[in-house]
């Protein structure tokens, strides 16, 4: 069992399972004669049912490649699983003078990738349900130039593999020329090739995003760069389609989990960019080191966070809501009532969603307490990165950022060694 492919540890389980559900069944529904009667039968025919039964189970639950590859008498075919991160010979077979082959194999649980290899030649195909799928191939041009049938996948995935061989080739001859003007001219034809290649492979893609081919797709190489890059806007809208169709359909697949942390991850980096870039031209215009906040108090007058320049700031983001809020407004009110005459001041942004308990409250507030109408919606979360509630930044004389999310006791220490 430990040298078998985990997914057919996992189909010998199904089977067992199978075969029990079978028993309880007709358990169930036998009388009691006709169950006292099976119970007096042969060993034999028991045995022949259960067997029968596996063998039953086993067929669904398999798929077969067949084929013949050509001149290649006395090697050895070898059947190569794919996974994300190990590579599993499954089985080989010696060539013999007709090149026939013949092999089986559990199917995956989610549509995988597999391999034939001859020698140092590899041909690669997918597996997504209990196909039967003929190949037919040569010695020479094994890899590319064979015909397969049963997988309508594989056929899209060939396309892809010899697109991307032909412009490799290409590479290859621009590394020998010697002569700039050859070079030049090939180099702009490799890229015209590179776009008609991602032209055929964006058009497979949107076909059918859930399908092997167009995972492959976005896994390819030339000249060891991906083609597509989820960090490349263009690109990402392709490579998200992967991924939401394969996490709607296939959530526990590993390959699933890979590609969408992936483009998860080039989202966030590109919110994170255009914040930064916000952030940078905000204060390039202002010429202070944080971004200004302009927002109404409850008497709806504005108050410009840029207007307090000169004193020490709290600017803080939190909620008269949340349950903490009297003890947390007490702690401030102390901070407040103990430095404001020496130049502290507080910029209080109100998150609330409830206008008229932002109103009753702030009445009372002796300091600078503002509010978008967009309540907890507004812009400011994400141009200040903010994550939890309540949030503080700690502005010095000068315009400049110092601290964030001090406890009371530091931010107190802080305050004084800046006035």
């Amino acid at each position: 069992m430990r040298n078998l492919h985990p997914s057919a540890i996992r189909q010998v389980q199904k089977n067992v399972i199978c075969v029990l559900l079978y028993l309880i069944v007709f358990s169930y529904y036998l009388d009691s004669k006709i169950i006292q009667l099976l119970i007096f039968m042969k060993k034999s025919i028991l045995c022949l049912l259960i067997i029968a039964l596996l063998a039953s189970c086993n067929n669904k639950a398999k798929f077969k490649l067949t084929g013949t590859v050509k001149d290649a008498i006395g090697d050895t075919l070898y059947l190569v699983y794919n996974g994300l991160t190990k590579t599993m010979v499954l089985d080989s077979v010696k060539l013999n003078e007709k090149g026939d082959f013949k092999f089986s194999s559990p199917k995956p649980a989610f549509p995988d990738f597999y391999s034939l290899q001859l020698k140092d030649k590899t041909l690669t195909f997918a597996v997504d349900s209990n196909e039967t799928i003929n190949i037919e191939s040569q010695n020479i041009g094994f890899a590319t130039e064979y015909t397969i049938s049963g997988s309508y996948t594989s056929t899209k995935i060939q396309q892809l593999r010899k697109s991307v061989m032909a412009i490799e080739t290409k590479i290859s001859e621009v590394r020998e020329d010697k002569n700039t003007e050859t070079r030049t001219a090939k180099i702009e034809e490799i890229k015209k090739n590179i776009n008609l290649h991602k032209e055929m492979a964006r058009k497979l893609i949107l076909e059918n995003p859930r399908s092997a081919a167009a995972y492959f797709a976005l896994y390819q190489k030339v000249n060891n760069n991906y083609l597509f890059d989820p960090y490349i806007k263009e690109d990402r809208i392709y490579c998200a389609a992967v991924a939401t169709a394969y996490n709607t359909f296939m959530p526990e697949y590993d390959r699933t989990k890979n590609i969408y942390n992936l483009v998860m991850d080039a989202i966030k980096t590109e919110r994170k960019s255009i914040n930064q870039e916000r952030w940078d031209q905000i204060v390039k215009e202002s010429g202070i080191g944080y971004i200004n906040i302009k927002l109404p108090d409850s008497k709806n007058i504005e108050h410009n966070l840029s207007d307090l320049e000169g004193k020490v700031v709290l600017v803080d983001f939190s909620s008269f809501a949340s349950k903490e809020n009297v003890s947390y407004t007490f702690a401030l009110r102390e901070l407040y009532n103990k430095y404001q005459k020496k130049g502290f001041e507080i910029y209080q942004v109100s998150l609330d969603n409830n206008k008229l308990l932002w109103e009753q409250i702030s009445e009372n507030i002796p300091w600078v307490c503002v509010r978008d109408e967009e309540g907890s919606n507004t812009k400011y979360l994400q141009t200040f990165n903010i994550r939890t509630i309540p949030t503080t930044f700690l502005i010095d004389r000068k315009g400049d950022i110092i601290a964030r999310d001090l406890s009371f006791g530091e931010l107190e220490t802080l305050i004084k060694k800046n006035l």
